[in-house]
């Protein structure tokens, strides 16, 4: 099935998923986005102009994703800038692969002036043209989603409130954005410092496996660590609403039942002020979801783009 709103960038169907030690991450400030002086004054603008309107906006920093690689035990290598790539049993079938993302740091100012500005199909075609990557003037921060199962079989999805940014009102999986912040936090430094995650790239993939519990936890759900399965990185996908922009989706299974997690939604997490309500889809239901489902009409892309990769990956085959 395929949307004009989402696309699958990778998906791990031959190991049902990747965990935190296959995955690693090489950050470097060659993988930021490129620019010019007339681009970072549109970014101000736009900046300036949101901020008037929405004042409790705040320019966190986020990791970019510039491309990523796949490394096989036999040897053969698979590299590529964004675009749809399948990890393929047959080139491995006694071992896992490795997956490098390259990375660098961008923010979410520098996201409203480019993949969220109405200038950003021009920025497509002016980075094709300049630097052979259609992606290359955009911030493209890397968020993360997750396909949360619960111990009674249901899949848990969240209506997003009508304040937040992007996708108001409709229907998500828990989410957000792995923090370089919090990467260096956990290395004893307070502010973010890109050489100490160049020489620890190892943090940089434990915030990004850890964010989504973080998200679930504190943003989404409201739902103790403790409960949290292993998360499981079934891919990552293009939201085609804000010009490409890519996202980590995770299987996270839950042992808490369905009813139990709505009782502590309704509890409120940390920071729960982005969803409205909660609902639960069977796992068979969601595996049949498509585009003629009116469930599948209310759903925002990103969450889309994790529910194809679940049908995909069938992670809980493992």
């Amino acid at each position: 099935m395929t949307d004009p709103e989402v696309s699958l960038l990778l998906h791990c169907a031959a190991w049902r998923g990747l965990r935190q030690s296959q995955v690693r991450v090489e950050l470097s400030e060659r993988y930021n986005r490129q620019t010019d002086a007339a681009l970072q004054h549109h970014i101000e603008e736009v900046w300036t102009a949101r901020v008037s309107k929405e004042p409790w906006l705040f320019d966190g920093a986020k990791f970019r994703l510039h491309s990523f690689h796949v490394t096989l035990p036999t040897a053969q290598l698979s590299s590529c800038t964004p675009s749809f790539q399948n990890l393929d049993s047959r080139h491995s079938p006694a071992s896992a692969p490795l997956l490098t993302l390259r990375v660098g740091l961008t923010s979410y100012k520098d996201y409203l002036g480019t993949n969220w500005s109405s200038h950003a199909a021009e920025l497509h075609k002016r980075g094709e043209a300049e630097f052979g990557s259609s992606q290359a003037l955009l911030a493209q921060p890397l968020g993360v989603g997750a396909v949360v199962c619960t111990g009674d079989g249901q899949v848990v999805f969240i209506r997003r409130s009508q304040e937040v940014a992007e996708a108001g009102g409709k229907l998500d999986l828990p989410g957000g954005h792995p923090e370089p912040k919090v990467a260096c936090e956990r290395l004893g430094e307070a502010k973010i410092d890109v050489k100490l995650l160049e020489k620890n790239s190892e943090a940089v993939v434990a915030e990004l496996f850890s964010s989504i519990c973080a998200e679930i936890r504190d943003e989404q759900v409201n739902i103790p660590l403790c409960s949290l399965g292993e998360p499981l990185l079934m891919g990552m996908i293009l939201n085609h609403t804000s010009a490409g922009r890519p996202s980590a989706e995770f299987y996270i299974s839950c042992s808490l039942s369905s009813d139990k997690i709505r009782e502590l939604y309704w509890k409120g997490g940390a920071e729960a002020n982005e969803s409205t309500d909660i609902v639960f889809l069977s796992r068979a239901e969601t595996l049949r979801l498509d585009g003629s489902s009116p469930l599948w009409q209310e759903m925002c892309p990103s969450a889309k783009g994790a529910v194809l990769l679940f049908q995909t990956v069938k992670p809980e085959q493992l």
